[in-house]
């Protein structure tokens, strides 16, 4: 009973087709009466034509675009983009098929739109009720599939906890094999261990094992071939799940190149097409905040040069996206002075700092400026801030990933800042503190991220005690 479904997955399958076409026809009708406000057989012939046409190239075409794959374990979102591209794709067929035969003009465009909107529509709602129900079977203890995991390091105990966490996609780990250190970390009595890779086919045949996903180490690359090997005659999904969780970077995001897989260690969230989106917004936001700002800047600007003889604006060169140098512009808060190769860190009652200069200081006043940075493209409304470059050298060596805030565009305020890990940064701890927030940042980067920050800071400003 419970291989009931599994054992029947190709009846299943082409029950699922024929529903597809059935729910095609019945929806080519209902935009025909939409449309034209009577059957389709009283309207151009091409109308019909084309219904049986398309829904028969859906029962060919859609097995191939592999709508008819388990999507246990997998986004629900994408299974819909998938549907909707592919009954895109059987109309744009039917249409150049209508050019062909020479009726293409007596298509009502219409009539087409409204075909497509109601069949994705049906389509994907009996899939909804499809895909629930297979859920709650598999909560059930039923259409479960046995997984034999091969290795038991970060990724094979995370892999393990989510399938015991999200019983929904019906993985049931009955079995492990580990090594040494790592098998000491099974701690379910009910799990059968595998002592040796030699026992894994006779285990998966003897227990009637689903799939089987190995989670070696990437380190371990002679026992990844054994296990191929010996796994050659093993008639089983097999699944390959790379062990990128012990690399600290900032995604692992699978594609391909050059035709092969790739899997990106350090490609930020905000690259690509939200890359484009973010920096429209960027200087959208910049030239809307320099105008509002502009009476401030020259209230600010009069106060500077009478508190201290020296330029309103203070200039120093940072590291910027991918490690371009660059100036930053500021405020001056500091008397004019010159320093001896090393960037000194402003501190607490510090001689250095004007009367205003510790106001626009504590207040981020001073930060202001970098809206220019933003415009000539240096940086971003928000991101990691940018650091002098001595602090930079001595860091790098010190935290591992340090560098990889520079994969995106330096930052006027940040997911640090809001924090509270802003100005002086005395200890590795506190710097350390700084990147993780700036790593957690870009990882998880969306647009809506960047207005809670903005907002935040204009309402609430930069917190933290440690900024003079």
């Amino acid at each position: 009973m419970r291989d009931l479904i599994i054992t029947n997955s190709s009846r299943l399958e082409f029950s699922m087709r024929v529903m597809d076409v059935l729910a095609l026809e019945i929806a080519g009708g209902l935009a025909g009466l939409i449309h034209f406000q009577a059957p389709l057989s009283e309207t151009a012939p091409i109308h019909t034509v084309l219904l049986h046409v398309c829904s028969a190239l859906a029962f060919l075409l859609f097995p191939q675009l592999e709508l008819y794959g388990s999507w246990r374990g997998r986004s629900l979102a994408d299974m819909f983009i998938r549907l909707a591209a592919s009954w895109a794709l059987v109309l744009l067929v039917g249409l150049f098929f209508s050019f062909l035969i020479h009726h293409v003009g007596h298509v009502s465009r219409m009539w087409m739109f409204y075909w497509y909107a109601i069949g994705v529509t049906m389509l994907a709602v009996y899939r909804i009720g499809v895909y629930y129900g297979l859920r709650y079977l598999r909560t059930k203890g039923l259409n479960n599939k046995r997984v034999l995991l091969v290795g038991y390091g970060s990724t094979g105990q995370e892999m393990h906890r989510r399938a015991l966490q999200q019983e929904w996609t019906g993985y049931d780990v009955k079995a492990i094999y580990a090594e040494g250190e790592d098998a000491a970390k099974i701690e379910d009595p009910s799990i059968a261990r595998v002592n040796s890779l030699q026992e894994i086919h006779d285990y998966v045949v003897r227990n009637h094992i689903h799939e089987i996903w190995i989670t070696l180490p990437l380190m371990a690359s002679p026992r990844l071939q054994e296990v191929r090997y010996l796994l050659r005659n093993t008639l089983v999904d097999i699944r390959w799940v790379p062990d990128i969780l012990g690399l600290q970077m900032l995604s692992n995001k699978m594609g391909n190149f050059l035709g092969l897989p790739v899997v990106d260690l350090n490609q930020p969230v905000s690259s690509g097409v939200n890359g484009i989106i973010k920096d429209i917004f960027d200087k959208a936001f910049a030239i809307v905040a320099l105008v509002l700002l502009a009476p401030l800047f020259l209230v600010l600007a009069i106060l500077i040069k009478l508190s201290s003889p020296g330029p309103v604006f203070f200039k120093q060169p940072r590291l910027g996206l991918n490690g371009r140098q660059f100036n930053v512009y500021k405020f001056r808060s500091m008397k004019v002075h010159q320093e001896a190769g090393n960037v000194t860190q402003a501190t607490r009652n510090d001689p250095r700092v004007t009367p205003i200069g510790a106001f626009i200081r504590r207040t981020s006043l001073d930060e202001l400026p970098q809206f220019i940075n933003v415009l000539l493209g240096d940086m971003s409304v928000v991101g990691p801030r940018p650091h002098a470059l001595q602090h930079n050298e001595m860091y790098k060596d010190l935290l591992e990933t340090y560098m990889l805030r520079h994969r995106v565009k330096p930052g006027i305020t940040g997911w640090a800042q809001i924090h509270g890990y802003r100005g002086e940064t005395d200890t590795v701890d506190k710097m350390a503190k700084r990147v993780q927030f700036d790593l957690h940042y870009i990882q998880n980067w969306s647009l809506w991220m960047d207005m809670r920050i903005i907002l935040w800071t204009a309402f609430k400003g930069w917190t933290g005690n440690n900024a003079y």
